[in-house]
């Protein structure tokens, strides 16, 4: 099946309206004709080669929400119709014990939306930025939210669960003081998804600006990072930071606010390195520093339903395919509230 898409030819190059070739369903697959993608910083630095292994053409997205127009002889659990959703992952092992814990995303042998090996042409995956995608239907979640709601979905399938996958492992909850460091495309939905499990939220910004807008996320207090005498205010208190920012930052600032047994969780992933911590920060309260790579598919769902249940979805931008550029532009400057989502229609008059 040929369909429209919008993709990058070489890190240097724009990206461009271009044709692809999506396989006919299989026995296990789902065809879905994609109404929404969310557009992750992930996209960027692997469009922009900033990330080692981009295979060309790089077709990214992995927050894909639509409905699913074809089914496989074996697929069960979906019809055409129903409104379905993708992320990050569209293939594992199926046997190693990251597979069998239902943590997918951890297989080694894992298989990305985009820049993934593939069978198909051109020898790698292509993801959400197009028509349509063929998904094996372990990797297909189901969508609980209202079609109203469909573009402000797409953010969850990795956003959302990206800040959703440590909180609920780290026990984010009732008595637990959470961190949420940076209010961005991760950060807003870790503010949203922490107060809503029921912690006490704070949340950490460089900008005084932002201090309203993180209370409207659900933020029970709000401080700005660069006022020693706010940090100091909250110095061995916290029980878990989930760090979201995706640049190389100090992580002794972060450290210093975690109680006895608190934990640092890194979630966003800068080009470069961060500069190592202090070994006494971990050591002297107990501490721990940790990461977290978004989630696999049961939680994933389970995160979906929560979040359908409560009428929680992401903050967004629609944009036009066409637009993509600018949006990486606005996006290094943190000029977004707070993730761009591509309307796939607009595909076709890109084409």
């Amino acid at each position: 099946m040929n369909v429209k898409a919008y993709g990058a030819r070489a890190g240097n190059l724009p990206l461009e309206p271009m044709d692809i070739v999506r396989r006919a369903p299989g026995a296990q697959d789902v065809q879905i004709e994609i109404a929404y993608c969310g557009v992750c910083h992930s996209d960027l630095h692997q469009a922009r080669a900033e990330w080692a292994g981009t295979r060309w053409p790089c077709v990214p997205g992995h927050e894909i929400v639509g409905r699913v127009t074809a089914v496989g002889a074996q697929v069960t659990a979906f019809a055409p119709g129903d409104r379905v959703g993708v992320g990050c992952f569209v293939g594992s092992c199926g046997h190693c014990q990251d597979c069998t814990d239902g943590l997918e995303n951890y297989c080694d042998a894992a298989v990305g939306t985009y820049n993934g090996r593939s069978a198909d042409a051109p020898g790698h995956t292509l993801g959400g930025y197009s028509q349509a995608i063929v998904v094996d239907q372990r990797f297909v979640l189901r969508i609980g939210h209202p079609d109203a709601q469909l573009a402000a979905v797409a953010p969850l399938l990795c956003a959302g669960i990206t800040t959703w996958s440590p909180l609920r492992h780290w026990q984010a909850g009732p008595g637990k003081k959470v961190g949420i460091v940076g209010i961005g495309g991760l950060g807003h939905m870790g503010i949203k998804l922490a107060h809503a499990l029921g912690a006490h939220v704070v949340a950490f910004t460089t900008s005084e600006a932002k201090r309203e807008a993180a209370l409207a996320l659900g933020a029970d207090e709000v401080v700005v990072s660069s006022d020693p005498q706010q940090m100091q205010a909250h110095a061995r208190s916290l029980d878990l930071i989930l760090d979201t920012v995706a640049a190389p930052h100090d992580l002794d600032a972060w450290l210093a606010l975690l109680r006895r047994d608190g934990t640092l969780v890194l979630a966003g992933v800068p080009a470069e390195p961060h500069p190592m911590p202090r070994v006494f920060n971990l050591i002297g309260k107990r501490r721990a520093l940790a990461g977290s790579l978004v989630g696999g598919i049961r939680e994933t769902q389970e995160m979906l339903d929560f979040c359908a249940e409560r009428g929680i979805v992401a903050e967004i931008e629609l944009i036009k395919a066409a637009q993509i550029e600018q949006a990486y532009t606005r996006m290094l400057k943190g000029d977004v509230k707070y993730r761009f989502v591509i309307d796939s229609a607009s595909l076709v008059e890109s084409a």
